[in-house]
């Protein structure tokens, strides 16, 4: 029996995960490959980067893989070294990073993991396909995704992101639970600035069902305090009661960013990304910070003319400040 190859069936696109052995990649992967990343009917091809002490961990990943038998999946590459993990790669999902330990300043974080992003972004512009985007996941995402995209200056500044989706749905779901209504009706939540305790969960911009969240919600003083606080610490929370990070919460907004970037934006409505800035509410240029987004499935644009009350307005100074500061501290990392 003759087997025949449709001529008409699409290409693999190649999608790099790093840290695919940790938590998040363990639960992404899977994911990635039944479909939820780029549809249904796009056939894909993984290439896994880990660290060499990580790589008989990622062999048992992939047999997993193997063993689900997902349609859509026509090739696994595992492998330590940069240039084979982002060859021909149309899609970077920068997952691992180097978490905070003990006694560990931020200034230190930040440089710990500028080695490792500044070597990925360089490796990106070198390896990866013409169409290349990046979400970047591992913290402190907002500066590593500015540390890598500085050591790729061929490519475009727009095709970076970092995520703050997993804040976004994380303060949908405190509102959904406070109105007593389904989280599907919460939208237009952005997060302003930083992934990290200062960044500024908007619900004076939101809206559920349509009608904006202070009309709905009539407890403001909790709107403007414990709402805000509950976001900003929500992964302190889940490491304090399951003792390690946020992981599928973190998978699952690595979904929701991709597609939130390849497909339409609702109309009236807008996600939340850590993009470019080019100067839009007064960020400076360059930072890579968090703002609401819309997209129409071709090139995305931060939204404009929403107004911010005094509190706001300081809050989202105070997240400015901590980026530009994060900025200064990795100033030896990025090319001049």
């Amino acid at each position: 029996m003759a087997f025949v190859t449709d001529p008409g069936a699409r290409k693999p696109v190649q999608i790099t995960v790093t840290g695919a052995a940790g938590q998040i990649g363990y639960s992404l992967l899977f994911r990635i490959a039944v479909g939820h990343l780029l549809g249904p009917e796009q056939p894909i091809a993984l290439r896994l980067l880990e660290i060499e002490p990580a790589m008989k961990a990622l062999e048992g990943v992939a047999m997993e893989i193997d063993d689900c038998a997902f349609p859509l999946l026509q090739g696994i590459t595992m492998t330590s070294n940069l240039a084979e993990a982002f060859d021909g790669t149309s899609w970077a999902l920068l997952v691992g990073s180097i978490p905070r330990k003990a006694g560990m300043e931020r200034g230190d974080l930040l440089s710990v993991n500028g080695g490792i992003f500044g070597p990925q972004g360089k490796a990106i512009a070198d390896r990866a396909a013409s169409d290349i985007r990046v979400l970047v996941v591992g913290n402190p995402c907002n500066t590593n995704c500015y540390i890598a995209r500085a050591n790729a200056p061929e490519i475009p500044a727009e095709r970076w992101f970092a995520m703050t989706r997993l804040d976004e749905n994380r303060a949908k779901a405190q509102l959904a639970k406070k109105a007593g209504l389904p989280v599907s009706l919460v939208s237009n939540m952005a997060i302003w600035g930083n992934h990290s305790a200062t960044q500024y969960p908007d619900a004076r911009n939101a809206r559920i069902a349509g009608t904006p969240v202070y009309e709905v919600i009539s407890d403001h003083k909790w709107l403007d305090g414990p709402f805000i606080e509950t976001v900003q610490k929500r992964g302190a929370a889940v490491i304090e009661a399951r003792g390690s990070s946020s992981a599928a919460s973190a998978a699952s907004a690595v979904i929701d960013s991709v597609n939130s970037i390849r497909n339409p934006t609702p109309w009236g409505n807008w996600h939340s990304l850590a993009v470019v800035s080019h100067g839009e509410y007064g960020v400076p240029e360059g930072l890579q910070f968090g703002f609401p987004v819309r997209s129409d499935g071709k090139r995305w644009e931060v939204i404009d003319g929403l107004s911010h009350e005094a509190g706001a307005r300081e809050r989202i100074r105070i997240t400015t400040e901590e980026l530009v500061g994060e900025r200064e501290l990795v100033k030896e990392l990025v090319p001049r």
